[in-house]
């Protein structure tokens, strides 16, 4: 083990469970540690001889609440803030309310309905000379150029209590010219904005010792809050907070307004993740600063970065980190610069650029292209009829992808398609031959491209558009032709031209800017809309073989050759041969063990087809039937239940009796997949009735004897074939070329669904209490590991394989670090009646060569019986084409010595005769069990 790779831990909202909702980048989360707990972490990591990759959140910031100070400079100072730039705020949108103003879209219901009950309330901070509107916990400054309405509120009644000569009273007066004549909000000039940031501290502070002498003035002050803040009952009490309200920098309103005229970019459609401008070089500075400073200390090796597509220029962001790294390691006199991966999420055919300055993606990739492996191609027609049949109608993933794209534009994103059907609208009308495209031909058409794009995002830069950038455009764009029902379809060559920025060409330099922005901006929203609109929507409707419904997958790519893997592998290893290798993170669908298991499904397709119909008739009575005819759950929300169940069901003795503590995880993630799903209840709009249907129906069937006495055992064997998928799939990840990644608890079997779920605390006791009992065999003879090796492989259930395969190969890692990381890939032919359930490599470096082979569609290699891949009957002729240069193998896990190759090749039925795997180092290499 080299590195620990962490969440993120810079201050984050209080009570985050992810670390994502950052609010002060120059500080430690204090909920997670304090600075000495973080020294003594790192210490320890150093003493065993490993480093720290940390997860960085660029892209935004946690908002709203009251504790993201530069959030909150801006809600009190507008463009005048030191932070306005920070953030992207479109500060002059359509609607002529909202020029100059930010939406911060945070009430519960309508804004009058909020504003009438009385839970507005303006504050005042005596000791701050501070005025604050509060709405529960969320925090919303009084512009200081409004202070007046309130210290000049009625003031008659103070004069006449103090006398027009009291010095008090006087100061009072002052004070509320001197907030009269602070610059204003919308004054940007550097001076004009210096003075107003200057002299509305000096003035709170001089209104604090003002309250701080006069208890008559501040009572004066306290007792005009109170009748600002007017009477529950009586509307009219509330028409001063009012225009109160309407005067500040913030526009308050209902939470489902943001959907259409919120105008501050977020991370997706989260309201409280405010997007950060990276492209700013001050921006970057304030937000890289603290942990730079701790890649200069040697406290952290590498950064992982979140969601780069969500950023204006990815590779401008990328050569500054990969800048400052490089400084870094020059203060610390070290050759190897800052390691650094992107969560990159590649579609179809999509290649990462290879110019940008980074070591690789997280991994998404490469789970999914493993995944494949598992996956019988040949059943995909099949699959497809039983999950027609089954939902009682033809899915079609290309054309829900579309629609669900519409539906996420509609209901959560369009305002960020306004404001760049907006921008658009500036570009055509100041050119003659497109001033003619009206606002609305221009938002119908941008609609039609988004949802028709086929990647996260492009890449255009100042540098232009690449061949690859201008195909990705040139076919959403013409799709998006395809679809519309516009006769004038012109304007779909122009935002063409608009996009791939040639339409500035000619034209003066502010004109090119704007165009240059739009594209820059068009990118940054196509990413979100894929990762909405695919990721959380379609995923969850399109359910013929889940497992394939992962981050980064394709639902119709149906499995993958031997070759293809080989092809992709080999092409990665010489690009970015340093990428991290995943299999389970914290943003899975579904676990590598989940996944594998319900891969298992593509190799008995009609049996499973045998089994969910059955399944369905017997539970046909636990469902809901609505007045409208309608029945919950649904048949395709149910068919994501049963391979579910089939997916994550405990194992061993619990899965007879599955506990009340699964029950409920199934229930809550269901509850997640059809809220997801935005078919008959959703996040926004969340239908209770349902809801409470699929509730129902998941309680009912675990509570049935007839459904578990027939469940249980068919589970019972794809489990233990997808657990034979999951030894194989972890061998291969631990053995490519890469940085293997080993998410938190995957050591043993982790039958994990979406988040939270995969979030839930790990049993490291029995995790520590099994590799001590691995550890005591040093000493041991590789003669007296074949034993051994037997019992783990005939007690699949409990997970020790796993650990114990782990274990050996890290250690062979630790041992043959420059074979594992820099030797050759070389694909191996493998031959023989069984060779389509063999799948082999071997990696070279130097003199020194290992083979990995493991079994692929198991179930089908033994017919359906639940036993170990081993022996001669099983594996007959197969054998294996081996390096000319071979030597003399012992298998790492058994230490069983390899008979001699036969012309080259070995065969199959002497390599697994103990262990389900083999991993086969030079036999001198191995001496003893560790």
């Amino acid at each position: 083990m080299s590195h620990c790779y962490a969440s993120p831990y810079l201050r984050a909202r209080p009570g985050s469970m992810h670390g994502y909702d950052i609010i002060d980048h120059h500080h430690l989360n204090p909920e997670i540690g304090t600075p000495e707990d973080y020294e003594r972490f790192v210490a320890a990591l150093h003493e065993h001889g490993m480093g720290q990759i940390l997860d960085v959140v660029p892209n935004h910031m946690g908002i709203l609440s009251a504790d993201n100070a530069w959030w909150l400079e801006v809600l009190e100072n507008g463009e005048a803030s030191t932070y306005a730039e920070f953030f992207d705020i479109d500060w002059y949108p359509l609607k002529d309310e909202l020029q100059g103003k930010v939406l911060v879209p945070v009430l519960g219901d309508q804004y009058g309905t909020v504003l009438d009950r009385g839970e507005l309330k303006l504050t005042f901070d005596p000791e701050r000379g501070e005025f604050s509107i509060f709405y529960f916990q969320h925090r919303f400054p009084v512009n200081p150029r409004e202070y007046p309405r309130i210290l000049g509120y009625e003031i008659e009644t103070v004069q006449q209590s103090l006398g027009p000569e009291d010095e008090n009273l006087l100061e009072l007066q002052s004070l509320i010219s001197a907030f009269n004549h602070l610059p204003g909000r919308e004054e940007t000039a550097p001076e004009k904005r210096a003075e107003r940031l200057r002299d509305k501290e000096i003035h709170k502070r001089r209104l604090s010792a003002l309250c701080a002498k006069s208890l008559q003035v501040r009572q004066f002050i306290e007792r005009n809050v109170r009748k600002i803040n007017g009477t529950p009952g009586d509307s009219n009490s509330f028409d001063a907070l009012h225009e109160l309200i309407k005067a500040q920098v913030y526009r308050l309103a209902y939470w489902r307004v943001a959907a259409d005229d919120i105008n501050y970019r977020r991370f997706f459609d989260v309201n409280d993740l405010a997007a950060l401008r990276q492209e700013n070089e001050a921006v970057f500075t304030q937000t890289h600063e603290f942990v730079l400073q701790l890649l200069r200390e040697g406290k952290i090796d590498g950064l992982r970065i979140d969601h780069p597509d969500g950023l204006y220029d990815p590779k401008q962001y990328f050569q500054r980190l990969q800048q400052q790294g490089e400084s870094a390691a020059e203060e610390k006199h070290s050759a190897k610069s800052c390691y650094l991966v992107a969560e990159k999420i590649l579609t179809g055919d999509e290649q990462l650029p290879e110019d940008w300055p980074i070591d690789g993606t997280t991994g998404y990739n490469f789970w999914n292209l493993v995944n494949g492996l598992f996956v019988d191609p040949v059943s995909e027609r099949r699959l497809d009829r039983i999950y027609r049949a089954f939902i009682g109608r033809h899915a079609d993933f290309k054309e829900l992808v579309y629609e669900c794209k519409k539906q996420v534009i509609d209901q959560s994103l369009n305002s960020e398609l306004n404001v760049l059907a907006n921008h658009l609208s500036r570009i055509a009308l100041a050119d003659r031959h497109t001033c003619d495209f009206t606002l609305k031909s221009l938002r119908d058409a941008l609609t039609e491209i988004v949802a028709c794009f086929p990647v996260y995002r492009t890449y255009v830069s100042e540098q232009a558009a690449t061949e690859r950038d201008r195909a990705y455009i040139n076919e959403a764009v013409d799709c998006a032709k395809e679809k519309s029902t516009t006769e004038e379809t012109s304007v779909y060559d122009f935002i063409r031209q608009v996009l791939l920025t040639s339409q500035g060409e000619g034209h003066p330099q502010f004109y090119q800017r704007s165009v240059f922005h739009f594209a820059m901006r068009f990118q940054q929203y196509t990413s979100a809309l894929m990762a909405k609109g695919v990721e959380d929507t379609s995923f969850y409707r399109y359910n013929r073989l889940v497992s394939l419904n992962d981050v980064g997958g394709d639902p119709l790519r149906f499995g993958i050759t031997p070759e293809q893997f080989h092809r992709e592998i080999l092409q990665r290893s010489r690009s970015f041969p340093d990428e991290m290798v995943a299999t389970s993170t914290h943003d899975s669908k579904r676990s590598e063990d989940v996944r594998a298991r319900i891969n298992v499904l593509s190799e008995i397709p009609l049996e499973w087809h045998s089994r969910v119909r059955t399944w369905r008739d017997m539970n046909t009575d636990k469902k809901t039937l609505f007045d409208d005819g309608g029945e919950g759950p649904t048949a395709n929300d149910e068919y994501l239940l049963y391979q579910t169940l089939v997916g994550a069901w405990p194992t061993g003795e619990r899965a007879e009796h599955p506990s009340e503590s699964f029950v409920a995880r199934i229930r809550d993630y269901m509850l997640k997949a059809v809220r997801e799903a935005k078919e008959k209840t959703s996040w926004a709009n969340q239908n209770q009735d349902y809801e409470a249907a699929v509730t129902k129906f998941t309680d009912r069937i675990f509570s049935s004897p007839e459904f578990c006495d027939d469940f249980v055992p068919f589970q019972r064997r794809v489990s233990h074939f997808g657990m034979l998928n999951s030894i194989s799939q972890a061998l291969i990840k631990l053995t490519v070329p890469g940085v293997p990644d080993t998410y938190q608890g995957n050591e043993l079997w982790e039958f994990n669904l979406v988040d939270p779920d995969n979030r839930r605390a790990v049993d490291y006791d029995i995790r520590r209490r099994i590799l001590q009992e691995f550890r005591n065999l040093r000493g041991k003879s590789c003669d007296e590991l074949a034993p051994f090796a037997r019992q783990l492989a005939s007690n699949l259930d409990d997970g020790r394989i796993k650990l114990y395969l782990i274990w050996k190969v890290l250690n062979l890692r630790k041992q043959r670090a420059e074979l594992l990381q820099r030797g050759e890939y070389i694909p191996l032919e493998v031959t023989g009646e069984q060779a389509k359930h063999l799948f082999a490599f071997a990696r070279r470096h130097e003199a020194e060569t290992i083979i990995v082979a493991v079994p692929r569609l198991c179930s089908q290699l033994l017919e359906g019986e639940p036993r170990m891949p081993c022996g001669e009957q099983i594996w007959r002729d197969t054998k294996i084409e081996v390096p000319s240069e071979a030597t003399r193998f012992r298998n790492l896990f058994t230490g069983e010595l390899l008979p001699p190759t036969e012309h080259g090749a070995y065969f199959v039925k002497h390599l697994f005769n103990n262990f389900p795997v083999g991993l086969f180092v030079a036999a001198q290499l191995i001496v003893a069990a560790v």
